[in-house]
């Protein structure tokens, strides 16, 4: 049994009445006709709910074989019974817009670098289409992504009609379709004002201006295609609104105008370097001013509650210049210490064993290990190691 399918006349019907046709082990009815959209095309199934008699069912997914439109409820339902259908127009109309605008993107795409789309995939958040380039090409240059969004916005904003129909063979044939139907029979086609007509099954606004605005996110390289993610409609003006509080966070933090605050940034950035860098010598300097001191023979160790792995690297890599230098280093860690030993060109004792030998996690070479220990002795215990 082939279902009616409402949706290919009105995109924009949410409620009609039915009888359920067939039913299937797993909660799958089909319907003598239905407005419920099924997965197909890299467009995801409507939800919704199917009133019967005063009960309500909620439809939670939608697949389509052989032409039956199978519709997924969560309670019994029975052969012959009537069922009052209603989507969820919200869930529908964003899947309008962003499916509208991969047909904008793809046509443009097409227009100005030959991109062939061979796949289209519509997420909770962002959509993807997957397209080929010539000459091998996986990306578009920035200028290039700008001038491609600019004008799929600017036809939007022409807010040309947008037409969905079955044509005859003849016509069909005459078509100047962007690429060929993947079927032999009941093709359907959808043109969007003067600049895009491919065969497609979907649903879509009536006009471009329903799509709203078009936000190119990125343009990637994806098993050697091209990957383009964009959102439109009201996701796309979540995604501006986001972009916009999130500007001005930063903006007002850095006592900045919104123009101003990358430089602003930028700035902040760099003192912030340098006061790190300036930080991480005074503490290697403090470390090996504790070191020279605690030195005991050609071998210096000391636990420096105040360093961190960066310190000590330091501190290992400039008393180990010395080639007899035996150096055992740890500080703080969370749940123990961590460990850096080192050792000069003509000193003996094999670091990594060492370490191992302590009780500690890690390892190394037998010139520099490094490791972590649950216990706090593990340094005490490499010190004497050494001196037995």
């Amino acid at each position: 049994m082939a279902t009616d399918r409402l949706y290919y006349e009105d995109a924009y019907l949410t409620e009609f009445d039915a009888e359920a046709a067939e039913i299937r082990p797993g909660g799958w009815a089909a319907l003598n006709r239905s407005a419920f959209y099924p997965t197909s095309g890299g467009q995801p199934f409507d939800t919704g709910t199917l009133a019967v008699g005063e009960r309500t069912l909620h439809v939670t997914d939608v697949e389509v074989e052989g032409g039956t439109v199978w519709h997924k409820v969560d309670g019994p339902l029975h052969a012959g019974d009537k069922v009052h259908g209603r989507i969820d127009w919200d869930r529908r109309f964003d899947h309008m817009q962003q499916h509208a605008a991969d047909h904008m993107l793809a046509g443009a795409s097409w227009q100005m670098f030959g991109g062939v789309t061979i796949g289209l995939h519509l997420g909770k958040e962002n959509s993807t289409i997957d397209m080929t380039l010539p000459m091998g090409r996986t990306r578009l240059a920035p200028e290039e992504t700008e001038a491609l969004e600019t004008l799929v916005n600017q036809r939007i904003q022409q807010d040309g009609p947008i037409r969905c129909w079955f044509p005859a063979p003849q016509e069909l044939e005459a078509l100047p379709l962007r690429k060929r139907p993947t079927v032999a029979e009941h093709v359907r086609v959808v043109a969007m004002g003067d600049y895009e007509m491919v065969p497609c099954g979907g649903t879509h606004p009536r006009t471009t201006g329903q799509i709203g605005p078009v936000k190119i996110i990125s343009c990637t390289p994806a098993r050697g295609k091209m990957r383009l993610c964009f959102v439109a409609g009201m996701r796309a003006v979540g995604l501006f609104r986001q972009a916009y509080g999130c500007a001005g966070s930063l903006a007002a933090a850095l006592s900045a105008d919104f123009d101003a605050a990358p430089d602003a940034l930028k700035r902040e950035r760099d003192v912030s370097s340098s006061q790190r860098k300036d930080l991480q010598e005074r503490l290697a300097q403090a470390a090996l001013e504790i070191l020279r001191e605690k030195k005991r023979g050609n071998i210096y160790a000391a636990h420096l509650p105040f360093a961190d792995h960066a310190t000590l690297m330091r501190a290992a890599s400039e008393l180990t210049k010395d080639p007899e230098a035996v150096v055992l280093l740890s500080c703080p860690k969370e749940e123990g210490r961590l460990l850096v030993f080192a050792r000069g060109a003509s000193a003996s004792p094999d670091m990594a064993q060492l370490l191992c030998s302590a009780g500690a996690r890690g390892g190394g070479k037998p010139d520099m290990a490094q490791g972590s220990a649950t216990e706090t002795d593990a340094l005490e215990k490499a010190m004497g190691m050494l001196e037995s």
